[in-house]
């Protein structure tokens, strides 16, 4: 079963699907969080929906949403303006009797995963994450030289869409330096972290989920991918190893 979720965050629309597996409810629950993307996204990308239903067939419901600025969604790519819009899919999975709220599971990718900690460490109803490339900190945010040309970029490939946005380009560029992963991993201990990261990421250097798992509290695991760029949720072995994770995290 596929439920269409349209969520208003702030005026902005916010666009998902809810992946049901059809029986047993309450299921243990998975909120899926992509990242900051890259290009202009090829108008039939299944990459995420598909990873969803993979989830959903081993017995989570899970939901899939576009961040504002991406895909459905509207609004403009806003770091900060992501953490509400996880939030408000947070607080819309906790009003369904279909979600177990003693398993709900957050799996971020890249600067989805990002927030995921960001939010997981200020949100007691979230049981556990699991992240894949993982960045410690956003390092673009202090090796800009321009940072109108962080803006121009991201105009360019449509995920800030109106002419007036931002308002002030330092303030947007300061909510990337606010989401820092780094300082906010040790408070989502004692609720299981799980970081994966390819040894071969070309985007988000290893050494970065070195970092956050020293600063982790326990339970955590680290799982390096070999020969693993950073693109995870295309990686078989990445994602056999989070849905095992998942799956154990729902044992009673």
């Amino acid at each position: 079963m596929i439920r269409q979720v349209v969520l208003d965050v702030e005026g902005i629309t916010i666009s998902g699907q809810l992946y049901l597996p059809g029986d047993k409810a309450p299921y243990p629950t998975v909120c899926v969080c992509h990242g900051i993307p890259a290009g202009t996204p090829e108008q039939n990308e299944s990459g995420y929906p598909l990873l969803a239903e993979r989830i959903c067939h081993q017995g989570f419901a899970v939901l899939f949403f576009n961040f504002r600025g991406t895909g459905a969604s509207s609004g403009n790519l806003d770091i900060l303006g992501w953490t509400r819009d996880l939030e408000a899919a947070i607080d819309y999975l906790w009003t369904l009797p279909e979600v177990a709220k003693s398993h709900l599971s957050l799996l971020g990718f890249s600067g989805g995963a990002a927030v995921s900690v960001y939010v997981t460490a200020r949100d007691a109803r979230i049981s556990c994450v699991a992240t894949c490339a993982c960045p410690a900190e956003f390092t673009f945010v202090t090796e800009v030289d321009e940072p109108q040309a962080v803006v121009d970029h991201f105009r360019r490939i449509g995920t800030i869409r109106d002419k007036n946005f931002p308002r002030s380009v330092a303030k947007w560029l300061n909510g990337f330096r606010l989401v820092r992963p780094i300082e906010y991993v040790s408070g989502i201990a004692p609720r299981p972290l799980l970081l994966v990261h390819g040894n071969q990421d070309e985007t988000i250097d290893i050494s970065h989920a070195h970092r956050l798992y020293d600063s982790a509290g326990e339970p955590k695991q680290m799982i390096i991918i070999d020969g693993a760029g950073h693109q995870l949720r295309q990686n078989t072995r990445a994602i056999s190893s989070v849905i095992d994770w998942l799956k154990s995290q729902c044992r009673d």
